[in-house]
């Protein structure tokens, strides 16, 4: 379970860095990412759980898109968001800030809500492995925030460009290969 919590949190983590790089230097910041991408990455299998019980092939035939979507949109608001010079975390954006962290954290958790669906098949009860998945991810994005804010500076607005080129490629991967299958 350890196992497929990490690799179900990299892409959080990756986001993560991201948004250290290019956000607020703070551990409060750190651990707020930390803790709403491990909300998400914890209950979003919970509901490809629910949603695998109920409608699961309705869910198969349009999760890639969804993925794909919400990739992409992130994706591009980070290259426009450079283009800007990346200020969108000054003050009176908190909205803005905390709309791109909600959107990150269901974005990037959409893969969890996929594994939601397999997880009673591999042992432990729903409610162990969303528990695991959620603290698992938290534990990983509040360091990889923190080393986001260490490579900042010149190199917030790099990251930014790169972070949203690889959640683009992400997303078109995502799509790509549920369209192949």
């Amino acid at each position: 379970m350890i196992i497929l919590s990490v690799g179900l949190a990299m892409d959080a983590v990756a986001v993560a860095m991201v948004r250290g790089a290019k956000g607020e230097h703070s551990v409060f910041r750190a651990i707020e990412t930390g803790a709403v991408f491990g909300a998400a990455q914890g209950f979003m299998p919970l509901i490809g759980w629910g949603a695998g019980v109920v409608i699961s092939d309705a869910i198969a035939a349009i999760d890639h898109w969804i993925a794909f979507a919400l990739l992409s949109f992130l994706g591009a608001k980070m290259l426009v968001d450079a283009a800007r010079d990346g200020k969108d975390d000054t003050p009176g954006t908190a909205r803005s800030h905390y709309t791109g962290l909600i959107i990150a954290a269901v974005a990037t958790s959409i893969d969890a809500a996929a594994a939601g669906i397999t997880l009673p098949l591999l042992g432990p009860s729903i409610w162990i492995a969303c528990l695991i998945i959620g603290l698992v991810t938290a534990m990983l994005c509040i360091p990889a925030y923190w080393l986001g804010t260490r490579a900042s500076g010149n190199m917030g607005k790099v990251a930014e460009i790169i972070g949203g080129i690889v959640l683009i490629a992400l997303g078109a991967g995502i799509l790509i290969e549920h369209v192949l299958a």
